[in-house]
């Protein structure tokens, strides 16, 4: 594709302008009370309800009482609780790109699928930037939030290379009514104040038959960033906005439930740092960025599910069906990478100020149906099939006016003023049948063992109405794929509180028609892993103490990767890549009331080879460009991360009781991107070198701590939550990306993302 910024990181975060230039983990709860019922903990991993320590595989849980405690409004704020989960945000909630075990995402495919209970959302395709605008839900009136790490795609198939990342909904109340209210207050240092206010109720309208659920929250995101250029404050202020509505039925021979979820996201502008270029320190002060054009984000998703589970005796027919719309409107400021075209090109005074707005328009259907066996057999069985249709639409425009932003003198605006107007129409189906069987040899030995054949379907076109950086026409693409994948899991319990397990397992990440452009292939194919893990679940000392500890290897191929030069590129099949770790997650109850918990991760994630090279005819020469290099590390995986928790429950004679509690979270060193060499050559004759090497390094984000601190108390029907996160006022960065002119080539500064400044928040809840 073509993209409109020179800096690769800022590509890869949506391969645009197609033709132009958490506390603790699941094993360590956030409650002490919690640490007493772990083996409550339920999850859907293999779409079943099975109790965490049964599965054989890394999964952690956030529960709904441990994202209110921290004052979680965004992945960003539990990321660091779950072991090997990486979330870089572009400086607002739905801004965001995840990675797990250091399968980082280098296109603009995803490499972790996103599910709402069971249904998918987001697209599986590579035209909705779906890499760098992960579902980021608002965690209102979710019961909990599930993390699977490593591959899945034998259940949930396209796009869970590296895992999955699933919210599962509060269900109606079939028996007894409940109504919660809440309302609450943040304020960031250096910055301003918000509210958000909350409302849930379940009703039951016929009963143990009928229930209805309904909620709606609303959060205020307090702005602390501001704009050197014209003096403006806190401009990335915003709001979130969800609201929910389920019907369960539940009946003697099969249940259903409806849902419709809704939520809305705005952004005024983005969080952001300028810093200098050589040295990395702020430009303008710790919380100043630079922005001629404004920089407006919003998305809109609307979800529609319904749900069947009809018990026919012997088993259980199961039938999800979903329907999501997703709206996306992102606007970026690409003075520096294109206010030069008025100076350089047009021949004006001085440089302009340029625009790059993207809209991403997703209708997605899906259908999943499986008959299922009964639990608690020798042999337990899964067969389905599933189906969905996307129907999506990119589109980019491009802007260059003065620097003071009124429009070009003439003739220049009508020659120049419109850079480029870019659609990109495209469908995506997918067809898959699958299966898992589970057979226990005994009371101590199982194995699992899962399959899916999948196919998709693809069909894009490149239509460029109008503009001076992209060759004007109409160029349409297809593809199709046929994709298989497996998985195998041997268990074996040594006791009743230790078991042993072994996964390999594979997954997908689909491919598809690329861009009409030089030097790119016409189809990028699908990326594939193969994953291997042995692990130990364990608890002992009369289950005070649990520790759970995994080992993985995963080896990476085809990798798909982004390729541009001169702000024209597509997506290529870079080559391999290997990632090896050790994941930690245990919890000790010293007492019925203290409890400490410590996750941690270790991360080796590295290029195996030089990527493939691309070749881009420039006339008298020809571009060589590598986008990673050999020994490279994957982008923003540290190698060590880890978060020590604590919390201390208490009661007292007058009837109230709390908790006080924190978490201390360390981040390593990430570099923010791969190695980029490029080598002019005579044309057609890569063995020759018309000048040296130009060698691009990554930048480097160095380690960062941060303490989080919380308490509450109350009685009966109400409670008070206070929280401090970051609170010692860490200065850290998330993402870092150079800003570059596209015709000079010459970097100005590089951008970057801070983490969340020293933030108070003050809770009321009442539940009646």
């Amino acid at each position: 594709m073509t993209q409109f910024q020179s800096a690769r990181p800022w590509y890869r975060k949506q391969l645009s302008l197609a033709i132009a230039g958490a506390l603790a983990c699941c094993s360590a709860p956030a409650l002490a009370q919690d640490a007493m019922t772990l083996d409550t903990v339920v999850v859907t991993a293999n779409k079943r309800v099975e109790n965490v320590r049964e599965v054989g595989a890394s999964i952690s849980v956030i529960g709904e009482r441990q994202l209110e405690n921290i004052g979680a409004v965004s992945l960003s704020d539990y990321a660091a609780y779950i072991p090997g989960l990486q979330v870089q945000n572009e400086g607002s909630p739905g801004l965001t790109r995840v990675s797990l075990r250091g399968i980082s995402a280098l296109s603009s495919g995803a490499t972790v699928s996103t599910y709402i209970d069971d249904v998918p959302v987001g697209s599986s395709g590579i035209y909705q930037g779906a890499s760098g605008l992960m579902l980021d839900l608002l965690p209102y009136d979710i019961s909990r939030v599930e993390v699977l790490r490593g591959p899945q795609g034998t259940l949930y198939g396209a796009g869970a290379i590296g895992g999955l990342l699933k919210y599962v909904t509060r269900a109606p109340e079939v028996a007894g009514e409940e109504t919660r209210v809440g309302f609450g207050l943040r304020s960031v240092q250096g910055g301003g104040q918000e509210w958000n206010a909350r409302f849930g109720a379940s009703l039951p309208l016929k009963e143990d038959r009928l229930g209805l659920r309904m909620s709606f929250a609303r959060n205020g995101i307090a702005g602390f960033t501001d704009n050197a250029v014209d003096g403006r404050k806190d401009i990335n202020d915003g709001d979130q906005i969800g609201a929910r509505t389920a019907l369960s039925w539940d009946g003697d021979a099969f249940d259903l439930g409806l849902s419709v979820l809704h939520q809305r996201t705005r952004s005024d502008d983005r969080a952001g740092v300028a810093l200098d270029a050589d040295t990395l320190a702020p430009l303008f002060g710790e919380q100043v960025d630079v922005a001629w054009q404004p920089r407006p984000f919003s998305k809109d998703l609307t979800l529609t599910s319904l749900s069947l589970d009809w018990d026919l005796g012997w088993g259980n027919f199961v039938s999800a069906t979903g329907w999501s719309q997703t709206d996306t409107v992102d606007q970026i400021d690409s003075t520096v990478q294109f206010g030069e075209v008025a100076d350089l090109l047009a021949g004006l005074p001085e440089p302009g100020s340029s625009s790059v707005r993207y809209s991403f328009d997703l209708d997605k259907i899906t259908q999943e149906l499986r008959l299922v066996s009964k639990t608690g057999g020798k042999f337990e069985w899964m067969v389905g099939g599933f189906y969905t249709r996307e129907d999506a639409l990119q589109s980019q425009f491009a802007r260059l006016d003065q620097r003071d932003g009124s429009p070009l003198p003439a003739p220049f605006d009508d020659m120049f003023g419109t850079l480029a107007i870019i659609n990109l129409p495209s469908t995506y189906k997918e067809y898959a049948l699958f299966a898992n069987g589970s057979w226990r040899f005994g009371e101590r030995f199982k194995i699992d063992v899962g399959m899916r054949q999948a196919r998709n379907d693809q069909w894009f076109s490149q239509n460029v109405p109008t503009g001076i950086l992209a060759p004007i026409g109409d160029a349409p693409g297809e593809s199709s794929e046929d994709v298989f994948t497996w998985s195998l899991s041997p268990q074996f319990k040594l006791s009743d509180s230790v078991m042993l397990y072994a996964r390999a397992a594979t997954g997908y990440q689909p491919g598809g028609p690329n861009v009409a452009l030089l030097g790119m292939p016409p189809q990028v194919d699908s990326s594939m892993l193969d994953s291997y893990e042995i692990g130990v679940k364990s608890q002992f000392a009369d289950r005070r103490v649990t520790f759970d500890l995994s080992v993985f290897r995963i080896d990476w191929e085809d990798i798909q990767v982004a390729s541009s030069f001169n702000g024209i590129g597509g997506l290529v099949n870079g080559g391999e890549a290997t990632s090896k770790g050790v994941e930690l997650t245990s919890l000790f109850s010293v007492t019925d009331a203290l409890t400490l918990g410590l996750n941690a991760a270790y991360t080796d994630a590295s290029l195996k080879e030089d990527f493939d090279p691309t070749v881009i005819p420039q006339g008298d020469f020809d571009v060589i460009l590598w986008t990673g290099l050999a020994g490279d590390r994957m982008p923003y995986t540290p190698r060590l991360s880890w978060t020590a928790t604590a919390e201390y429950a208490f009661s007292t004679a007058g009837g109230l009781t709390g908790q006080v509690g924190g978490a201390f979270r360390w981040t390593g060193e990430r570099l923010n991107d791969t190695t980029e060499r490029q080598r002019i050559t005579a044309p057609g004759d890569p063995d020759t070198q018309l000048a040296p090497d130009d060698i691009t390094a990554p930048l480097k984000l160095g380690s960062y701590r941060a303490l989080d601190l919380y308490a509450g108390i109350g009685r009966g029907s109400w409670e008070l939550r206070a929280y401090v996160n970051n609170v010692t006022g860490e200065n850290a960065w998330l993402t870092m990306a150079p800003v570059s002119g596209a015709l000079s080539g010459v970097t100005s500064r590089v951008s970057a993302v801070p983490i969340q400044p020293r933030t108070f928040g003050l809770e009321v809840d009442l539940r009646f």
